[in-house]
């Protein structure tokens, strides 16, 4: 299926598309981690091109940092803020359980977090009741679909766990949230956006965010989308 199709499914509205890309200015207020946040949300947009029709808030994963912290970034680029929030990583990337992040898998029956850019779709009902559909952009995560890793809520993403526990629990690889964090993700990060996961280690006072331009990970991204999830686009 091609993006057009997608259209006449109703997935989306067509006047989403039609309208022209924003230019996006770098804010100079924030925090060193902050801005570094927005250069990688642009980056991200722009390498994912109009595959993503909604450019106005980028989701960034940062699974460099421990699950107690806040590690789950909104890069709202209109309003030029961030808001941060807990999100779970999966079993098979921490099975020591310690709260780390250790590894990366994209194979199905590996509970583990998948690296890379993903485009979020409809909400439906599931085994965590509202979720988020997320689609694989990269060869690290092009099993998304197949793997139904989506946003969903959990008790074991509250931060009332991590009072209890010093970590979040974990997930099957899907991005858990608390039930607050999952409703103001389920109101601004769905439905055509960008979300983005990669273990950057940038904490809150700054440490860890590279000087000058990003040197980071960038996953090779097919021409043909429809080669990572046949019959998705």
């Amino acid at each position: 299926m091609k993006r057009r199709d997608i259209l006449k499914s109703g997935i989306v509205g067509g006047a989403a598309l039609a309208l022209p890309a924003r230019v996006f200015a770098i804010p100079k207020a924030g925090t060193k981690r902050d801005r570094a946040l927005f250069k990688l949300a642009k980056r991200e947009l722009d390498r994912a091109g109009d595959v993503i029709w909604k450019r106005d808030i980028v989701g960034i994963a940062d699974f460099g940092v421990h699950s107690a912290e806040r590690r789950f970034h909104f890069v709202n680029l209109d309003r030029e803020e961030v808001q941060s929030y807990h999100v779970s990583h999966g079993t098979g990337s921490d099975p020591e359980h310690d709260g780390w992040l250790n590894h990366y898998s994209n194979r199905e029956g590996s509970n583990a977090t998948s690296r890379g850019a993903y485009v979020t779709w409809e909400w439906y009902q599931g085994r965590y009741g509202t979720s988020v559909r997320l689609g694989g952009l990269d060869s690290t995560n092009s099993n998304a679909l197949q793997r139904y890793i989506v946003m969903h809520r959990a008790q074991y993403a509250e931060p009332s766990h991590i009072e209890r526990w010093g970590r979040l629990g974990r997930s099957n690889g899907c991005f858990a949230l608390g039930e607050e964090q999952f409703r103001v993700a389920l109101m601004n990060l769905s439905g055509g956006r960008l979300l983005y996961a990669d273990s950057l280690g940038w904490s809150e006072d700054g440490t860890g965010v590279p000087e000058g331009e990003l040197t980071l990970l960038q996953p090779d991204r097919p021409s043909d989308m429809q080669r990572y999830n046949p019959g998705s686009y």
